[in-house]
């Protein structure tokens, strides 16, 4: 994150916003479940295994379902070269639609699937040299850099970056506060506004310039 440039960093918080919403949205129509926070679909898995076997299938089909979007979405990026966040993006955008048609035809398993493949297929968004650098749908790293970076901060180093990530975290909750929101108050529109949002930020992609 803070190896980027503004405007990267600026495109980074606006697309964790985006997650923050998705996540939300996600999480209020599957009862507790999550299209992004897989650390919590783990835990939810193991505890079903020790104790309910019979509801351990929700979460592995999650898990699995964001695996096959952060693979499709590493195959996009990888053919894609320098235009993969606009090709990422765009992928995003298109399983947001699918999404959306899913909730609109009272189809729930192609709902949460649309979802939870895009939030697997938006990591691939930020990539150097093949791995992820900046993770959009999970906060513990951007956390445990933003405490670094405050202790850096506080011993007098300079350029420690802790704003940065401090941004990033903020972009996801203020996301995610607005998800809920309109959730609760839009359900059936809230998802076509989070593909609109998702198509706009493709466009913004195309205009910034190609990186390595």
């Amino acid at each position: 994150m803070i190896h980027y440039d503004r405007p990267r960093r600026r495109f980074a918080v606006a697309l964790a916003a985006m997650a923050g919403f998705i996540d939300a949205v996600g999480f209020l129509s599957a009862d507790g479940y999550f299209v992004s926070f897989m650390s919590g679909n783990s835990t939810r898995l193991g505890v079903s295994l020790g104790t309910d076997p019979a509801q351990a299938s929700i979460p592995a089909v999650l898990i699995g379902g964001f695996l096959t979007g952060v693979t499709a979405g590493a195959v996009v990026a990888r053919r894609a070269g320098n235009w993969r966040k606009v090709a990422v993006l765009a992928l995003v955008t298109l399983l947001l639609l699918l999404s959306a048609t899913g909730r609109l035809l009272g189809l729930p398993a192609i709902m949460l699937g649309g979802m939870v493949m895009a939030m697997g297929a938006l990591n691939n968004t930020f990539q150097r040299d093949g791995a992820v650098t900046v993770g959009l749908t999970y906060m513990t790293g951007a956390l445990v850099k933003l405490g670094q970076g405050l202790a850096n901060a506080l011993a007098g180093e300079p350029n420690t970056g802790w704003t940065s990530w401090a941004s990033l975290w903020g972009g996801l909750l203020s996301g995610a506060v607005l998800g809920a929101f309109l959730q609760d108050r839009m359900p059936m529109g809230c998802l076509w506004l989070a593909a609109a949002y998702c198509g706009v930020m493709t466009l913004i992609a195309i205009r910034l310039p190609a990186e390595s």
